[in-house]
């Protein structure tokens, strides 16, 4: 159990009772007492714990940060090296910096913590295995159930489900996954010399199955090594990791951490609430589909879900509950649903021609300035594709071509490095 306990919790009704303390519980936690709200926080693990994650955190996620928030950056980076299957490679370099590299428990726990400043209570050890609307636990329609294991109750005006890819609170909701996918990935400790070579560069390496990549992220002395595949074939996917860290020469250094997660999509007629329960990030399955990044739609939904919860918590009747969560539902999907459209349109192309997908983002300046773009924050995929007539054509034209010849497309060409503002 915490040190942070929330003490005589039963002895009143909380106004949001938050389930989960990843990016999104916390940002959710964070704007729901920023509103002056009582938030518990209930995380089910000791913090901070390890994520199954590369760690980069982009420009969407550093506009959704608490305000002072500092970033525990282990690497800022300025270049990105492309490959495909580990041919073909090509370095694209900027002047400006493109994203940083985080350590999930140092970064999770420093979300926690701005929550905490902000009003909201954490316990921790608190694994929530039921949430009820109606029944005999819950003394009035303006109320919501939590039970605990171990059988305690707690109650609520309002419930946001942060509890992961696997959650109890996304059942009750009935949140329906349309998308799952392996990710693997290794910590590994490597010596000076070989942390400098990596030092301000990641490599982006699409991968031998369909939809797959992997990566190398750089954090000091250690190096994020990972893979992410369609669940089904997971000795596929832990050859194609073995493989690739093998080619990095990085196959005699011991990881410190081996690890597996699934990332699961919702599909597009999902539900993201029910009565006076809502649900962000991984357990509402918000992330993009084609790159599986999720910091920022846990980041964004999660903020998103404090501030529409604080207004679950002030309706008077089940109508207004279910109008504010109508509106919370509108608001993630003319935001994130978009972006994710888009994601999915591009992992079907990705699946179909991946070779064309690289050297499009290889070679067409174009392409790799929208890259730029989106890892710094100054646009969306689906801004992008929304608001420029070009990308719409391209993206149609990439559509078209992918549904022709399959097989990876393009010629060996040698490797090059290009400078972009």
């Amino acid at each position: 159990m915490s040190s942070e306990n929330a003490g005589d919790a039963e002895s009143y009704v909380w106004d949001v009772v938050v389930v989960g303390a990843g990016p999104a519980g916390a940002s959710a936690a964070h704007a729901a007492a920023t509103a002056g709200r009582r938030v518990l926080l209930l995380e089910k693990a000791e913090l901070p714990r390890y994520k199954t994650c590369g760690g980069g955190i982009i420009g969407p996620s550093r506009d959704c940060l608490p305000p002072g928030f500092e970033l525990p950056l282990q690497d800022r980076v300025y270049a990105v090296t492309f490959s495909l299957n580990g041919r073909f490679a090509r370095t694209r370099r900027s002047r400006r910096m493109l994203f940083g590299l985080v350590n999930r428990p140092e970064f999770d726990h420093g979300l926690v913590e701005a929550a905490q400043k902000a009003g909201a209570e954490l316990r921790t050890g608190a694994a929530v295995t039921s949430v009820e609307q109606h029944g005999p636990d819950v003394p009035d329609r303006r109320t919501v159930a939590v039970t605990l294991q171990g059988g305690e109750t707690l109650l609520a005006r309002a419930v946001v489900g942060a509890d992961g890819s696997a959650s109890r609170i996304g059942a009750h909701v009935g949140v329906r996954m349309g998308q799952t996918d392996l990710g693997l990935e290794a910590e590994i400790p490597v010596p000076p010399t070989v942390a400098e070579d990596w030092k301000g560069r990641v490599l982006i390496d699409w991968g031998p199955l369909p939809g797959s990549y992997g990566w190398v992220f750089p954090k000091g002395d250690t190096l994020t090594v990972g893979v992410i595949s369609a669940k089904g074939d997971g000795a596929a996917t832990k050859r194609y990791l073995e493989d690739f860290i093998a080619r990095q020469g990085l196959a005699g250094f011991e990881p410190s951490v081996s690890s597996g997660h699934l990332t699961r999509c919702r599909t597009e007629d999902s539900p993201l609430s029910r009565g006076r329960v809502l649900v962000c990030g991984d357990a509402a399955g918000l992330l993009e589909p084609w790159t599986r990044e999720g910091i920022s739609f846990a980041l964004r939904s999660g903020r998103l879900a404090g501030e529409w919860a604080v207004r679950i918590a002030e309706a008077g009747d089940g109508v207004d509950a279910r109008r504010q969560a109508l509106n919370y539902a509108f608001a993630v999907k003319a935001g994130l649903g978009v972006e994710m459209a888009v994601g999915r349109r591009m992992l079907t192309l990705f699946e179909r021609r991946p070779g064309l997908l690289h050297a499009t983002l290889t070679g067409v300046r174009p392409a790799w300035n929208a890259f730029a773009r989106i890892t710094r924050g100054s646009t969306t995929l689906g801004q992008l594709v929304r608001s420029h007539p070009t990308a719409q054509r391209a993206l149609s034209a990439l559509d078209r071509s992918g549904r022709g010849a399959g097989g990876e497309g393009g010629d060996e060409a040698p490797a090059v490095t290009t400078t972009s503002r």
